[in-house]
């Protein structure tokens, strides 16, 4: 509690330094402190959470952010995406892990976790979109007694995320990457005829969507469109478009 207080008072940044001038123990002891932490955050900001987040729809959102950090000693650090930049900078970089309450528009952070450098994950034998997976399924047990779906942005439409969280019990709400290639899927039914029926029935444009084949959701200030689409891979997915409310 002591710490939690000190977070809260120090006025510039944050750190081990800053903790022993303003705490009440040295610098070496709240580094050692962290260094063999067995505090539950988890469960700590998931009392909260269920305290002050009362909608009965939640879903989790996921958002790795880049951290500025210089110096060679530190854990883990290395190159990652900043979005603010466009591009990839020498630093550090966590994956928030948060609540979101759809009913009253509101969001709380859950846990956070640092993200290994991609020298630490070669030796794990894992790429980063494998470790991202990994931990979540990790945690599943606390995050699925919350939600089982998960949000998160267009790095996260891959195969090699959506297939692991999909067969550990989650659900996956992402934004397809600019250049992803859809199909609508036949509408041909099997005619007893040897053969299978064509597979799609032609590449979606997304300009000119067939609503025809579209499921049409009121929402504020527009309409939302749904459709079963099919992909290159064997897994059905389905897409969801915000179209204006004079759309026909």
């Amino acid at each position: 509690m002591d710490t939690m207080k000190i977070f809260m008072a120090i006025p510039d940044r944050k750190n081990f330094l800053q903790l022993g001038r303003y705490g009440c123990f040295s610098e070496q002891t709240y580094r050692n402190l962290f260094e063999h932490e067995t505090f539950d955050w988890f469960a700590f900001n998931g009392s909260i959470i269920s305290k002050h987040l009362t909608g009965k729809r939640k879903a989790i959102a996921i958002v790795p952010s880049y951290i500025p950090k210089s110096g060679k000693k530190t854990p883990w650090i290395g190159y990652f995406w900043s979005g603010c930049a466009g591009e990839y900078k020498r630093g550090l970089e966590i994956m928030g892990i948060a609540v979101i309450d759809i009913d009253n528009h509101e969001c709380m952070t859950l846990g956070s976790i640092q993200t290994p450098n991609c020298k630490t994950l070669d030796n794990m034998d894992k790429n980063l979109v494998d470790w991202y997976s990994s931990y979540l399924i990790s945690r599943k047990e606390k995050i699925q007694s919350i939600s089982r779906t998960v949000v998160a942005d267009a790095f996260f439409s891959k195969e090699t995320f959506v297939t692991p969280m999909c067969e550990n019990d989650f659900h996956v709400i992402s934004r397809f990457r600019n250049d992803a290639i859809l199909y609508y899927p036949t509408l041909e039914k099997k005619t007893g005829k040897r053969g299978h029926p064509k597979w799609f029935d032609g590449r979606i444009d997304f300009a000119n969507l067939a609503l025809t084949r579209c499921k049409e959701y009121e929402v504020n200030k527009g309409k939302l469109y749904g459709l079963r689409v099919s992909r290159s891979s064997p897994r059905k997915c389905y897409l969801l478009t915000l179209g204006s409310a004079d759309l026909h």
